[in-house]
């Protein structure tokens, strides 16, 4: 197999065993490389397409789209409005070949399989124009034997790929009914209500969602391979873990091996923990000709645990196996995995039915966001792009990424990278929303997937949930076209399509959870009460809240809501304008230009004015287009906040919060906090604080503030809380402090006060209170609060924004200042790239913030393409009072 070094992600995102499990007996040849790509003679678009029925250069893994662009037969996808000429792709049928040597060695193996890890989607596989399978599952991995196919010298392998939609449609368009799914294309290949994609177990944001663009993929997107092997071959390697404490790991080494024929053998566990200490285990065994599972228990005593990021380090323990038949080794293995243990608990208590992650016996309040797709094309996404995402992540106090349902199964390297940084990952299994059909092959092939997926990923302590799916449950219960469909077709039908999805989500998955992997638990669907009850409810379970944004409602409604576990809630935002820039030309830039609907997706362009709508109630008119931008920003940022921080100051009736959503697919308006491109918005910055170990929370409403203390230490500590109101132009009107006492893993209210208590005559609109927590002379606490919506403000015009850049040591830092408020300052170089280790602030008169700057660009650059801004920067005057 190609190095890592060498792969790009779609390569990593393999559904066979990762490369660390070495199949020592096995013959491993790729099959990776010289590949050519056509279309199909007798698609309809040879007549358009002429030059592409011949065979061209192609990529494995890959796809029609990226194999198109790279050949300069398409433009950039994501450029302006050419996602509406690329369409015809997914509607047609394409061939991929390989021409590929044997050698006679490999044909004297009992055994030559054909694998490939990922097909994209319903393929006819063909050796050497003999007919071998026909695929139906993007997520599955396929192993034929070909040894009876295969000659000595040259041989050729075909796979015709058929377009998902045009394979499907003439026969969903036949039925009397079809199934409610996700958002109607917006091109016209299928009528409305008439979606193929519920029918097909393949990505199903490739058909279009509201975050990102319609490209159905056609390609082989994972690896392929020749595997031969006569003596044994090792399938898996797996730890099993059923009682995991401070004292003892009672653990199992499980090995799927396949044996040649039937006799003794030995089998060998060691192992080396974090410390460097070593360990070994070892049983006979007997073997049957052909599967045989085989189970090796063990104890580990005073285990080094994995755990979450902020609870403690990532300990990961390194695991080999050895099967042998007297001196013969049949095959090894090698693992890494953490040792923790995972409960879902559920209490009943006063506020209904708990939902919180307990890691190691320490109850997690969950800080994080929802994860979708890397890319509209998976094989582009590369590991450095993937390890500066889950890095942002870590950065931004996060703990755990909810990776939504309508995507596709991330790559071992990701998992790896999870269980480094201590990011604890909830898994959906890849349903996104859509309404399941409920026939036996449906259920059987979802079932293997399943197994196979489970299987693959079970060793990775990151991942603390298998979820069902996203939103079918809740959808079917409560959204319009769903009541609409029910009464269409009648009780009997509406009872046999609720009775298909209980028996996939409620016991097919949950049985392939309990079966191959019993140590983490498995929830239903999300939102749901786990089949208790009705979806989406406050009191049990887990809560997706859309009133604000999909309902137009205040920004301030958030505060109605206070669930056990919020998985979904967002704000939507446009990236910044060096991405803009990316997608769009210098006649695009109006929030209603064609080109920023096409690329806005949330309710076929309209998105634009909902998020005008939010900025105009909250801020006032903006300036111009680059201000619009900004503002959107802004009022993410500071909504999600807002959602956030009463979550965590609810603890503990609220144990989660998860915003809609960390990143994006491609560049444009979303829910994102990161954009296509890697950049933080102004959410990511203020999700960094926001979900700091520490924070205090006021949260204020009707003329009323309560403030609470908000710790994620596992220990109590004292401090000292300091609330001042200052004046915007900079004058001090009131300090006090009092000592605070911080419970453990706990929201410690700190009392409730009216805005006459707090201001004492001073005026609400020139004035803001400020609020630190300070330990051992540390302010290890801020936050700022406000006395009515920011348009209703008298904020100074001049706030008199003033940068340094000073040195400290070998880094460079800037310092921003302030001679009167400041609120949503902003730190911009362009086009220029900058990570910086903070931004979108607000700054008391006379304070400053320094600021790690890192860039690629010189110092003399980096000066000339500053700049910032501030809120009233961006509000036309007469907006402002």
């Amino acid at each position: 197999m190609p190095t890592l070094t060498k792969l790009s992600l779609g390569l990593l995102t393999a559904l066979a065993l990762a490369p660390a499990a070495a199949l020592a007996a096995a013959t491993v040849v790729p099959l990776n490389e010289g590949w050519q790509f056509r279309l199909a003679p007798d698609s309809a678009e040879t007549a358009r397409h002429p030059d592409l029925v011949n065979w061209t250069p192609g990529r494995v893994p890959g796809s029609v789209q990226t194999d198109l662009l790279t050949t300069g037969n398409i433009g950039d996808p994501f450029y302006r409005d050419n996602e509406a000429q690329q369409q015809w792709i997914g509607l047609s049928d394409w061939d991929y070949q390989l021409s590929f040597n044997v050698d006679a060695a490999t044909l004297k193996q009992d055994h030559v399989d054909l694998v490939l890890d990922g097909v994209d989607t319903f393929a006819d596989i063909v050796v050497n124009d003999k007919p071998l399978l026909k695929t139906g599952n993007m997520f599955r991995r396929w192993r034929i034997p070909v040894k009876k196919v295969l000659h000595a010298g040259n041989n050729t392998l075909t796979v015709h790929l058929h377009s998902p939609i045009a394979k499907l449609q003439p026969w969903l368009l036949m039925q009397p009914h079809a199934l409610p799914g996700e958002f109607d294309s917006a091109f016209g290949d299928e009528p409305k209500g008439k979606q193929t994609s519920n029918y097909v177990r393949k990505a199903n944001y490739q058909y279009g969602w509201d975050w990102g663009p319609r490209f159905v993929t056609l390609g082989i997107w994972q690896p392929v391979r020749l595997e031969s092997w006569t003596d044994a071959r090792l399938d898996d390697f797996h730890i099993a873990q059923p009682h995991v404490d401070a004292d003892n790991a009672q653990l199992a080494a499980e090995v799927s091996l396949q044996a040649g024929k039937a006799g003794a053998a030995h089998v060998t566990v060691s192992w080396t923990a974090p410390d460097g200490s070593q360990g070994q285990t070892a049983q006979d065994v007997t073997l049957k000709a052909g599967d045989n599972t085989l189970s090796v228990p063990f104890a580990i005593a005073h285990p080094e645990r994995w755990w979450p990021a902020g609870y403690g380090l990532q300990n990961l323990y390194r695991f080999h196996v050895e099967v042998k038949r007297g001196n013969d080794t049949l095959g090894v293995a090698d693992r890494s995995t953490g040792l923790r243990s995972i409960e879902l608990r559920r209490d009943h208590d006063q506020w209904g039915r708990g939902f919180a992650f307990v890691v190691n016996g320490v109850p997690i309040f969950a800080k994080g966001a929802d994860l979708i797709p890397t890319d509209s094309f998976p094989e582009r996404t590369t590991p450095e792009q993937l390890k500066q995402l889950l890095t942002s992540t870590r950065d931004a106090n996060m703990n755990m990424l909810r990776m939504w349902g309508g995507g596709y199964y991330q790559s071992d390297a990701f998992y790896d990278l999870a269980d480094q940084l201590g990011i604890m990952i909830w898994q959906d299994f890849m349903f996104g929303g859509a309404i399941t059909p409920y026939d036996h092959e449906f259920l059987g092939n979802s079932r293997v997937e399943a197994e196979e997926q489970v299987r693959r990923l079970r060793n990775h302590p990151s991942i603390v949930l298998w979820c069902g799916n996203n939103e079918v449950q809740t959808g079917w219960e409560s959204w319009p076209d769903r009541i609409e469909f029910k009464k269409a077709v009648g009780p009997e039908e509406t009872q046999r399509v609720e009775n298909g999805m209980r028996e996939l989500f409620g016991h097919t998955l949950r049985d392939v959870v309990k079966n191959n992997d019993p140590d983490v638990p498995y929830w239903a669907s999300s939102p749901s009460t786990d089949y208790e009850g009705e979806a989406n409810v406050l009191d049990n379970g887990d809560y997706h809240y859309w009133k604000v944004w999909s309902g137009s409602e205040p920004i301030e409604h958030y505060l109605d809501v206070t669930p056990r576990f919020q998985s979904e809630y967002g704000l939507q935002s446009f990236p910044v304008m060096a991405t803009i820039e990316t997608f769009a030309a210098p006649a695009d830039m109006s929030p209603n230009s064609p080109v920023m609907r096409a690329h806005q997706k949330f309710a076929n362009g309209d998105g634009n004015d909902r998020l005008l709508l939010y900025i105009r109630g909250n801020y006032g008119e903006p300036k111009d287009f680059a201000s619009f931008v900004y503002l959107s920003q802004l009022m993410q940022a500071e909504g999600i906040e807002l959602a956030a921080e009463h979550l965590r100051s609810a603890r503990p009736q609220s144990m989660g919060s998860l915003y809609w959503q960390l990143n994006d697919v491609w560049p444009g308006p979303s829910w994102s906090s990161i954009d296509y491109d890697g950049r933080w918005k102004a959410l990511q910055f203020h999700a960094k604080r926001f979900y700091a170990p520490v924070d205090v929370v006021p949260i204020r409403r009707d003329g009323k503030t309560t403030l609470h203390l908000v710790s994620d230490r596992t220990t109590p500590f004292k401090a000292t809380l300091r609330t001042r109101i200052v004046d915007m132009s900079g004058k001090q009107l009131s300090e006090t402090s009092k000592p605070v006492d911080a419970a453990a893993l706990a929201s410690t209210p700190l009392g409730e006060f009216t805005d006459a208590e707090l201001l004492r005559k001073a005026k609400p609109t020139r004035s803001v209170a400020s609020f630190d927590v300070i330990e051992d002379g540390d302010v290890v606490a801020h936050h700022l609060l406000y006395f009515g919506l920011a348009k209703t403000l008298d904020l100074p015009k001049q706030p008199g924004l003033h940068a340094d850049w000073v040195s400290d040591g070998d880094k460079t830092v800037l310092r921003v200042s302030a001679k009167q408020l400041a609120r949503g300052v902003w730190i911009d170089f362009g086009k220029l790239d900058a990570t910086l280790s903070n931004n979108a602030f607000d700054l008391l008169p006379g304070e400053h913030v320094d600021i790690a700057v890192d860039s690629k660009a010189d110092l003399a650059a980096l000066k000339s393409a500053l700049k910032l801004t501030s809120l009233v920067d961006a509000v036309k005057p007469e907006a402002t009072p």
